[in-house]
């Protein structure tokens, strides 16, 4: 089974190196929507219909089964893929939100994502389902995306802007933080540092990539068992200057880019 994952850009390349750290046998296409980035401030329709697009696209390379590595496309477009497609539609939004609510000495959660994200309430409302117990304190932080996508992870004025924005949740003393856009572990070192080592750092790419692991495991059928060697494909809607240094560092190898 080839697995297909899409991102409104360059954060998706933390699920995909998740999934490939858990599924080493995996065959994978990936495909980041450069040229549309950032998701967050579009409309919910024009969201959608993106997220079909490029589903559509990754099903034309081969993908059997679609992981949405985008926060803000899961938060309004699951349902509609779901409907339209006949495949298995992963999302990085309810592993996350059922990890924390398993985790028992959890009692104040903050969560940082794009407006889009957190406008659509999904990880609360997730969240209160399993744990009503839980306060859940939820902030917007539009600038983040387009500091990533344009390589200032080791900008003073990138550390300024965290530190801003995670201050309400400093001030809430929060005890758990979920990372609700796949750009945000490519700056988790940073918020670990504003946040300090008491709260517990939740990147949405690793759950997700442990529900793959664990649905091939339910399956009994690994990934691998029909031939695969591990491949992966990596598409850009548009090259731009930094996809390529970064990909390089998350995966600590050359990434070979095709621009479709």
């Amino acid at each position: 089974m080839r697995i297909g994952v899409f991102d409104s850009g360059l954060g998706g390349l933390t699920v995909a190196r998740a999934i490939v750290d858990h599924l080493p046998e995996i065959d994978m296409v990936y495909f980041g929507d450069t040229a549309r980035t950032p998701y967050g401030s579009k409309s919910r329709e024009t969201v959608i219909r993106y997220a079909c697009e490029n589903t559509d696209f990754l099903i034309q390379k081969g993908a059997q089964l679609i992981v949405m590595a985008c926060n803000t496309a899961a938060s309004v477009a699951t349902d509609v893929l779901r409907k339209k497609f006949d495949l298995p539609i992963f999302e990085v939004i309810t592993p996350a939100a059922s990890l924390v609510s398993s985790m028992k000495n959890t009692r104040r959660v903050g969560i940082i994502g794009t407006r889009a994200t957190i406008n659509s309430n999904v990880y609360t409302n997730k969240i209160a389902l399993q744990r009503p117990d839980i306060q859940v304190h939820a902030i917007p932080c539009p600038l983040l995306v387009p500091l990533v996508e344009e390589g200032w992870i080791h900008k003073p004025e990138t550390r300024m802007i965290v530190k801003k924005y995670l201050h309400p949740l400093k001030v809430r003393q929060i005890d758990t933080l979920i990372l609700a856009c796949t750009h945000y572990p490519i700056l988790k070192e940073i918020i670990q540092k504003k946040m300090g080592r008491r709260v517990k750092v939740i990147d949405s790419a690793q759950a997700v990539a442990q529900q793959l692991a664990a649905y091939f495991q339910d399956m009994q059928k690994l990934p691998g068992d029909s031939g695969q060697t591990g491949s992966c494909q990596f598409y850009v809607s548009d090259i731009t200057p930094y996809f390529e240094k970064i990909a390089q560092s998350i995966f600590k190898r050359q990434i070979p880019l095709a621009v479709d």
